[in-house]
């Protein structure tokens, strides 16, 4: 009995002991929170949600990194990372893959909608804020929802020099001859300028040949809405990317004529972005496929260019067709579905699209915003973009598989101008072969 009363007389001290040490140097002293002392309940502190934003933009990668830190700095608790992935379309195949999905992207696929990849968006409350026509571009056919919102509208055509155009007297072109005429015009009167400069090494840059100029024949063709289900759907009679005298082989016989021609640099496979830039922005060369995108870059290379600056839409490439312009949606943010902070990936993406912020973005990248509560001085070629737009025919960019993008079908222009295809036809059908293994792929 008196072991049994020795342990509880321990266990009471024991226990005193440890309510004294609880109560810290002084009872009546407050504690750290400001309660009285022994009543602290402690938290751990919230830990900092990181958001994976992913890009394929190599345009507003500064830019994007200004708005960022802003965004940190006002929203403590939430830092947001950018990874900029120069074949970002590919990487991010890979991330969806291996698990390590970005929570944020500006790299939206039909085929990854499909499997639904993307958050739907549909119910958000800006889309009352966006432009009619870019909703719809932005809504997905086959659901009718919005997994995507952009922020701008862009354009792609020929941009050209103003100057060696008055020089010449050569007119905007709006037919292949007229092109190819202006293009030996330049060659023969202006031998130390590059008639049209091509950046093959960034195999972006030969995809959008593709996109517009072949892709082109398609889309006015059929319009948007149809053009948009023909690709997306893979509808091979209404594609003919293998026909003879088709769209694909009509491109590619296009490009070796200027190839032929001298009428394009000589080292086309090796010349980057940045050199296409640099040539055109110092009058070294006289033409160029882009779109507004470059145009901020053009300026900071050669401030004083804006006043030389021209342009115009693709010119038709086959006979009975049309020319084209680039007029679409840009800078598209998806939120992935399997993001593990959709609500803080919410709030970045409203912080993109304040309008203060998109005003700047608009500016930066010399790019009509595609809100309306959004008034922005985009840039030098207001008037020539609206005139573009009334001469040439309007389509928007293509739905490609995810498993063929922009960079893979540049890569065989690449191969092309190389001499790797006996004849055009044959690059015509080895296109439609890629494209339709990349299709199945994704529809098994």
């Amino acid at each position: 009995m008196r072991k049994k009363k020795l342990g509880l007389l321990l266990t009471g001290v024991m226990m005193v002991g440890l309510l004294a040490g609880c109560g810290g140097k002084n009872a009546d002293s407050p504690s750290p929170s400001g309660t009285a002392a022994g009543t602290v309940q402690e938290t751990a502190p919230k830990e900092t949600v990181k958001l994976k934003f992913f890009t394929g933009k190599v345009e507003t990668v500064d830019l994007m990194n200004t708005l960022i830190q802003k965004f940190n700095s006002e929203n403590p608790g939430i830092e947001v990372e950018q990874e900029y992935q120069k074949d970002a379309s590919n990487v991010i195949k890979v991330k969806f893959a291996s698990g390590d999905i970005p929570d944020i992207t500006t790299v939206v696929e039909q085929d990854y909608i499909d499997q639904g990849k993307y958050l739907d968006l549909s119910n958000e409350p800006f889309w009352p804020r966006v432009l009619p026509a870019v909703k719809e571009l932005s809504t997905d056919v086959k659901s009718g929802k919005q997994y995507q919102v952009a922020t701008n509208v862009t354009m792609a055509g020929i941009f050209y020099n103003k100057k060696i155009f008055q020089e010449l007297g050569l007119k905007e072109a709006l037919t292949w001859d007229e092109f190819k005429a202006n293009l030996q015009a330049i060659k023969d009167k202006k031998p130390d300028v590059t008639p049209l400069f091509i950046a093959g090494r960034d195999s972006w840059t030969l995809g959008h040949l593709i996109e517009f100029l072949a892709h082109g024949i398609i889309k006015q063709d059929l319009g948007v809405k149809s053009a948009r289900e023909a690709f997306i759907n893979n509808e091979s009679d209404k594609l003919k990317f293998d026909q003879e005298n088709g769209p694909i082989d009509t491109f590619a016989k296009r490009l070796l004529e200027l190839q032929a021609a001298g009428l394009i640099n000589k080292d086309a496979l090796t010349a980057t972005y940045d050199n296409q830039k640099e040539a055109f922005a110092t009058g070294k060369a006289a033409m160029i496929s882009q779109g507004m995108w470059v145009v901020a870059d053009l300026l900071k290379i050669s401030p004083d260019f804006q006043n030389d600056l021209g342009f115009s839409p693709y010119p038709s490439i086959q006979d009975g067709t049309k020319p084209v312009v680039l007029s679409a949606d840009d800078s598209r943010y998806a939120i992935t579905a399997q993001s593990k902070h959709p609500d803080e990936a919410k709030k970045f993406l409203e912080f993109l699209l304040q309008p203060e912020n998109l005003k700047t973005y608009s500016e930066f990248l010399k790019s009509p915003p595609a809100f309306t509560d959004v008034t922005a001085d985009w840039g030098p070629l207001k008037e020539q973009a609206n005139q573009a737009l009334s001469s040439g025919v309007n389509i928007a960019f293509t739905d490609s598989p995810s498993g063929f993008s922009g960079d893979d079908a540049g890569r065989m222009v690449q191969e092309l101008l190389a001499g790797q295809y006996a004849a055009s036809l044959d690059f015509a059908k080895a296109y439609k072969d890629a494209w339709d293994k990349a299709w199945k792929a994704t529809h098994r």
